[in-house]
């Protein structure tokens, strides 16, 4: 009896701490209200940093969209497959000093994202313009 209750206190504490991580697949949301889901990004971790590829497009007729208003090495690349979130590191409760591209204009905003305290399987990700920002809440992919 004892040996169960470790084991089920050890399932449910890594059930806890893997619903705090920024790492695994998000919905980006198109409309809040309805739940409606505009794609998924997958969020790892590669060489300390972490990273965000956008990996399904809801609207199967966009999935060959190019980034043709980004720069650089993304210019008339296809949407689906783009690292959309780049070298973030970890800075307590949060993830800092990112980037965050928006495949639509093409434009790179500085980033930070975090787990919502509230709400666990809501990922706060936030993009700054100088002193101003925006914050789209994505949602916890849950399989």
């Amino acid at each position: 009896m004892k040996y169960l209750f470790l084991t089920f206190t050890c399932l449910f504490l890594s059930q806890i701490s893997l619903g705090q991580s920024v790492l695994g697949k998000w919905k980006v949301m198109k409309d809040e209200e309805t739940g409606e889901v505009r794609s998924i990004i997958n969020i790892y971790e590669d060489e300390g940093k972490v990273n965000g590829e956008l990996i399904e497009i809801m609207d199967k007729s966009k999935e060959n969209n190019l980034c043709s208003n980004c720069e650089g090495e993304n210019k008339n690349k296809r949407i689906l497959g783009l690292i959309l979130l780049k070298d973030f590191e970890k800075d307590q409760d949060e993830y800092v000093d990112g980037t965050v591209l928006n495949p639509n204009d093409g434009k790179i905003y500085k980033s930070k994202i975090w787990i919502d305290q509230d709400h666990p399987n809501v990922l706060n990700v936030r993009g700054y313009i100088g002193i101003f920002y925006k914050t789209m809440k994505w949602r916890r992919l849950l399989e």
